[in-house]
């Protein structure tokens, strides 16, 4: 039996920051976003104004420079929390060894790409959060994840699958509650192992990815080293992390 396939794919919201929208309370009557808003005449404020509140109008400087040359892909707005919920994933000194020689045979295609600091598998996109949702939100995953039995995940789920779309689906229920962007209509889970700044499908697909799939396949003990027993789901909400227990 071959270990768990590799994939190379494009970055999406569950693992950048999505665009931020004018957010309303959960069940209010507000204007949602898609919706055209009322026509308005705005004046300047004027300069004597403005320069008495420094700094109030934007967020602190984004250098991507700090990252990685990766760049946010919504402004950083006071108020606003960048969330995401996941299954966790603790790497263990054989996977690392695996993942370096991985690397190693990748990097001769893409020389640019590094290897992921933390693992975890998405069960959300990244969405937005006022700070006063954060402790109502946590909650009502808590609520829908606690009937969940713990499962093994691999580089991308190939048993399984049906299980963590039930899961999503209460995570998506959540999401809905507080008006928020759900999961993809046909997930593929996965781990993601490295990155690099820009497209670079073209280059990993084909003899690229069959290389790594044959060195996974070949690696000793690989199907049960690429296996881990998920214990409890995480939400990460700007630098506050939640853990929820599953049954």
């Amino acid at each position: 039996m071959s270990a768990a396939p590799l994939v190379g794919y494009s970055s999406s919201g569950s693992e950048d920051e999505s665009e931020a929208g004018v957010q309303t309370r959960p069940g209010s009557g507000a204007r949602r976003r898609g919706q055209s808003p009322l026509p308005s005449q705005r004046f300047p404020v004027p300069d004597s104004v403005l320069n008495m509140f420094p700094g109030t109008e934007e967020g602190p400087e984004d250098d991507s420079a700090k990252h990685g040359g990766r760049v946010r892909t919504f402004p950083h707005e006071r108020g606003n929390w960048a969330t995401h919920v996941y299954i966790p994933y603790e790497a263990k000194e054989e996977f690392l060894d695996l993942l370096d020689v991985l690397l190693a045979r990748a990097q001769t295609y893409v020389p640019r790409l590094v290897r992921m600091e933390a693992f975890h598998l998405s069960l959300s996109q990244s969405v937005v959060l006022r700070h006063h949702w954060i402790l109502p939100f946590v909650q009502a995953l808590k609520e829908r994840v606690a009937s969940f039995q713990r499962t093994f995940v691999g580089l991308e789920v190939t048993s399984g699958h049906a299980e963590f779309l039930d899961l999503v689906s209460e995570v998506d229920r959540v999401m809905e509650e507080f008006c928020l962007t759900t999961f993809y209509q046909d997930p593929s889970f996965h781990i993601s192992l490295a990155w690099c700044v820009g497209d670079a499908r073209l280059q990993l697909e084909g003899q690229c990815l069959r290389e790594l799939q044959e060195i996974v396949d070949q690696f000793e003990d690989a199907e049960m080293l690429l296996r881990v027993h998920t214990e409890h789901v995480r939400c990460k909400s700007g630098n506050k992390f939640f853990s929820m227990p599953l049954k």
